[in-house]
């Protein structure tokens, strides 16, 4: 298959030949279980030039836009009752119930918010496994006075705004700032009938899915494989749409959770790395009858889906009066630089997915439709409130109102249009957690392509 390579903001001849080259390196497919290539579903845009455009231009300085002071600090409301169901615990293991204890004061300058747990296992590998995975699903909320000084100035600077997704209420006293550089998104332990629980709640109740699309409990048993393709085919655009935006999402929390598994824990620290066997029990073709590249080939149409966000909204940021405030003028100012230089990346990629072809029909229709896509992604982002352990909750609720954020974005085309030059808009407006979720959320879609790559490479070694 012959593709030609694609230029970006670069340009000259010299850059064509090395993305060339590029191509060549990251097209090398390493074995027959992973044929994950060629043109994707509802768009114009092949996995090929997804691979080069964010392994090379992208992810580079996605991941380090995440790590300035503005992005790096979440504020999250981890204690919400799930509103659809009793709370089983907090950890997933089977017998075992777990219960946040109040606040350690370290010392003066240091707050140190640790989750430690009671438990009620039958055995004692249960409450081992317990307590493993009670330790790997803690949030660490140290932070310093300093630190929460700057949440107060942020929240005085920063407009109240409307909001796409259901939202924590930021006033609340149970929600916190969480630094995410402290918190990565890794393997936990956490797993079983409460986490197939939130996924089954997802797809089977409050998605678009094919009637065909076969969910056991157990989302590692493969689904039916090619007889979910014609009446998936048989749903509307929009609803395709919808359904591939959440298996996008659920793929790529899966990929982090391989990508950084606890591989080991030895005396003095633990050893965190790509676990291949539980990426093939996911994604590999054979274990999962061909269900797994479609999974992963939902992940670049998210992907593709939150990129055409970050460049529609460009105009937002790139008024001289908006600021990405942390009270530290040079701070601030390197911040925006580096985002400005996003999405002049983002504005060089040539295969954008075109929005306006959703809800595109009837106005009646279009209006009905348009509204029920929104309570379907409310509802989900209401989810994430039942989700076990504290640090996958965090991730899932970021990533959620992230993706939330995105498509507040798509939907609100004519309002950015109209935005004026030099004063806020009542029309569009996005809040700093927004903000800090449509960044953080879209660099965990960079890093997971990214992870792909690895994995492939790991792959070939283990032939």
């Amino acid at each position: 298959r012959t593709v030609k390579a694609q230029t970006y903001s670069d340009g000259p001849r010299a850059q064509r030949r090395l993305s060339a080259l590029l191509r060549a390196y990251i097209l090398g497919r390493p074995c027959a279980m992973f044929q994950l290539t060629g043109v994707l579903d509802d768009c114009f845009c092949d996995v090929e030039s997804i691979d080069i455009f964010n392994n090379f231009k992208i992810y580079p300085r996605i991941k380090k836009l995440t790590e300035r002071d503005y992005f790096r600090y979440y504020k999250v409301n981890l204690k919400r009752p799930c509103p659809f169901w009793a709370d089983d615990g907090h950890c997933a293991i089977k017998d075992c119930h777990v219960e946040p204890c109040p606040e350690v004061k370290l010392t003066d300058s240091i707050i140190q918010t640790n989750l430690f747990y009671s438990q009620a296992a039958n055995t004692n590998s249960d409450m081992a496994e317990c307590e493993q995975a009670n330790e790997l699903g803690a949030i660490n909320s140290t932070l310093s006075n300093q630190s929460k000084e700057a949440f107060a100035d942020w929240a005085r600077h920063d407009d109240a705004q409307d909001h796409f997704c259901e939202l924590d209420d930021e006033t609340s006293p149970d929600a916190e700032y969480v630094d995410l550089l402290l918190n990565p998104e890794r393997f936990t332990g956490y797993k079983g009938p409460s986490a197939w629980r939130v996924w089954n709640s997802i797809y089977e109740e409050n998605c678009f899915k094919p009637r065909s699309v076969y969910r056991p409990l157990n989302p590692l048993v493969p689904s039916r494989g090619m007889l979910c393709l014609i009446p998936f085919l048989s749903l509307c655009l929009e609803k395709r749409v919808f359904y591939r935006l959440i298996s996008g999402l659920h793929s790529s929390i899966n990929i982090h959770l391989c990508a950084d598994y606890l591989l080991d824990e030895g005396w003095s620290r633990s050893v965190w790395g790509p676990n291949i066997q539980e990426f093939r029990r996911r994604f590999d073709t054979a274990e999962t009858k061909g269900e797994g590249i479609r999974r992963l080939k939902n992940l670049y149409f998210l992907y593709l889906i939150e990129l055409r966000a970050l460049y529609k909204v460009a105009p937002y940021f790139e008024r001289a009066f908006i600021n990405l405030y942390t009270g530290n003028a040079q701070e601030d100012g390197d911040t925006k630089n580096l985002l400005l230089q996003i999405f002049n990346e983002l504005r060089a990629f040539p295969m954008h997915f075109d929005e306006k072809s959703m809800f595109a029909g009837h106005k009646l229709e279009a209006k009905t439709l348009k509204e029920e896509f929104r309570l379907h992604f409310k509802n989900i982002s209401r989810i994430m409130d039942c989700v076990g352990c504290s640090k996958c909750r965090l991730w899932g609720k970021l990533q959620t109102q992230g993706l939330g954020t995105a498509l507040k974005i798509l939907f609100s085309e004519k309002e950015i249009k109209n935005l004026p030059e030099h004063s806020p808009s009542k029309g569009f407006q996005l809040t700093r957690q927004e903000i800090v979720a449509l960044l953080n959320g879209f660099c965990r879609l960079s890093t997971s392509i990214h992870q792909l790559h690895n994995f492939r490479l790991l792959l070939k070694d283990s032939r």
